[in-house]
């Protein structure tokens, strides 16, 4: 099945995790804390982790499969730099003595070549986004991400943050230490463990993969992009066997359950989502998916698979995974 893009609402049950903070005040660390409305149109402040970080948890496992996969990936990328290709000043310049360079600077087209070689070059800077300043010539330079994630938003009836008091053990001196500038000595902090259920929202458009953002054509044959597009997903479904963060050497999270919806489209139709903030959150993706299918153009293009446990979503998952085929359009 050629797959056009794919989404994912859901409910993820987490306890005690502290995997994203803003910061400490005094002794006492501080976790992340936003403000939301609920269906009824009441304001809550509850616990929320950034999309940020679990882009970040994705990007990882994706350069870990990268790896094991043996995909190509640019300097900065092969050493997991947050720089990424901007750090690959060879390859710059290897580009900017091309051939194909030189051509493309006569005919005002340096961009579109340069995002070429870019995509050419790292699976991490063709899925994942970046922003390029004075690489190769190219003033300013951007490649949008194929992948999106909301902020993963506690549910305000059932997710609370607590903050306990921890004693850092030192056999000798336990009298000393508290406040001083070095650490030292048996010092009192406070750290917070939230616990509750966490709407999550993402949206792959897998057909982005390998396409030039400029000339909105494929630098990629279908091969190499079909290993993308598999590894990209097998990130997204490890990202929520494992995710990472702050604190997780001593509050790794108890994830109880991940339920929710996985919709998936094959022709231009796009894969719906709806938060798990809204309680029937299930129920408006299928009756929004059937109703875009009646008016869809082409024949019918989205499938919804509920599940229910990380169970289930490993299966639909790896049953997207395995028959899942490049876009052409």
């Amino acid at each position: 099945m050629k797959t056009h893009s794919l989404a994912i609402s859901g409910l993820l049950t987490m306890n005690l995790h502290a995997l994203n903070n803003e910061g400490a005040e005094g002794n006492t660390l501080m976790t992340r804390m936003v403000e939301i409305v609920d269906e009824k149109g009441q304001l809550h402040t509850v616990n929320a982790v950034s999309g940020d970080m679990f882009k970040h948890i994705q990007a990882e496992h994706l350069f870990r499969e990268a790896k094991a996969a043996g995909l190509p990936l640019c300097a900065g990328c092969a050493q997991f730099d947050a720089n990424r290709i901007a750090r690959d000043q060879g390859l710059a310049a290897e580009v900017e003595k091309s051939p194909g360079y030189h051509q493309a600077k006569q005919d005002g087209k340096v961009d579109s070549y340069n995002l070429s070689r870019v995509l050419q070059a790292c699976i991490l800077d063709d899925c994942e986004g970046i922003l390029l300043t004075g690489w190769a010539g190219s003033r300013s330079l951007a490649r949008k991400s194929c992948i999106e994630f909301g902020w993963v938003v506690g549910r305000p009836e059932n997710t609370r943050t607590e903050v306990y008091m921890h004693v850092k053990y030192v056999p000798e001196g336990r009298g000393s230490g508290s406040g001083s500038e070095q650490n030292l000595g048996q010092n009192i902090f406070h750290r917070p463990a939230s616990s509750g259920q966490y709407a999550v929202v993402l949206n792959v458009d897998l057909y982005r993969v390998g396409r030039n953002d400029i000339t909105l054509n494929y630098d990629l044959d279908g091969e190499e992009r079909q290993k993308r597009l598999r590894a990209l997903l097998k990130s997204v479904l490890y990202t929520f066997v494992k995710p990472a963060g702050a604190h997780r050497n001593t509050q790794n999270p108890h994830i109880l359950d991940f339920s929710g919806v996985v919709t998936v489209s094959s022709n231009s139709l796009p894969a719906p989502t709806v938060s798990a903030l809204k309680s029937n959150y299930l129920d408006e993706v299928e009756v929004i998916a059937k109703n875009l299918n009646a008016i869809a153009v082409e024949s019918s293009g989205l499938e919804v698979f509920r599940f229910k446990g990380l169970g289930e979503f490993s299966g639909v998952m790896g049953k997207i995974i395995n028959s899942s085929l490049p876009w052409s359009d």
